[in-house]
């Protein structure tokens, strides 16, 4: 079972967020950059535990500069097996998703596997994008998966409840919580990522879609207000005028 895993480094959940040049560009000052939780705990771990249980490979994909190596040092130490890092500075889901399917298509994969979304864009549209470039079935919100030989079962988050469907590979996977358990790397594992291969590639050549415009921060949350459980009057008068949603 031949896998790759595709992964993408985004701010830590506690960076301070920030904009300059007139709002046009992500402030990096002082922010430290993880590898994306959905990739990692979830996605990789699920790749890692396919490989245990039938042998293969699990191969990490990123599309990036240079600044990507840690998070995909950090992925060789969880135990993938090699990783590749595509030389192009993302700028959109369909300049990453054509650069990942062109590598796909030059190689030979059973499965590729995407976090459900990466946690800055909250976007959800690479994996499909990859699928569809490839002409291969897509799973998406994956949060239970048992492999059958060629054959998969899975469970897949949908509005209201979860649906579970089959795929003979090759396909490409979204994963989503409950997919894997997270695994720390151990030292062992962080030595032997010191000498596993990370090979750089040029990228296609595709051009991006879309630009960003400008950014803009959410509007701040409004006062809470606190009602004497014993004054319902008020309490209507609140969900009437202000939050007006009666």
């Amino acid at each position: 079972m031949n896998v790759l895993v595709c992964v993408t480094k985004t701010p830590d959940t506690t960076a301070k967020i920030g904009f300059v040049e007139q709002n046009t560009r992500f402030d990096i000052s002082g922010v430290q950059f993880i590898m994306n939780p959905y990739d990692e705990w979830y996605a990789l771990v699920r790749a890692l535990e396919l490989k245990e249980a039938q042998g293969g490979k699990v191969t990490l994909i990123s599309v990036g500069g240079a600044d990507c190596d840690q998070v995909i040092r950090k992925g060789l130490a969880i135990g993938a097996d090699e990783a590749v890092r595509i030389d192009v500075q993302p700028v959109d889901a369909y300049q990453v998703a054509t650069e990942i399917a062109t590598y796909v298509k030059a190689n030979t994969f059973d499965i590729v596997f995407t976090g459900k979304e990466s946690i800055e864009s909250n976007g959800s549209e690479v994996g499909a994008m990859i699928a569809e470039i490839l002409d291969w079935p897509f799973l998406s919100y994956a949060s239970k998966m048992d492999m059958e030989g060629p054959t998969a079962t899975v469970d897949l988050e949908i509005e209201g409840g979860e649906d579970t469907v089959q795929a003979d590979v090759p396909f490409v996977i979204s994963a989503a919580k409950g997919l894997a358990e997270q695994r720390i790397p151990n030292m062992r594992g962080i030595m032997m990522a010191k000498s596993k291969p990370l090979q750089v590639v040029p990228g296609s050549g595709v051009a991006p879609r879309t630009a960003i415009s400008s950014y803009t921060m959410p509007k701040e949350k409004s006062a809470v207000h606190l009602v004497d459980p014993e004054n319902m009057s008020e309490l209507v008068r609140l969900l009437k005028e202000e939050a007006k949603v009666i």
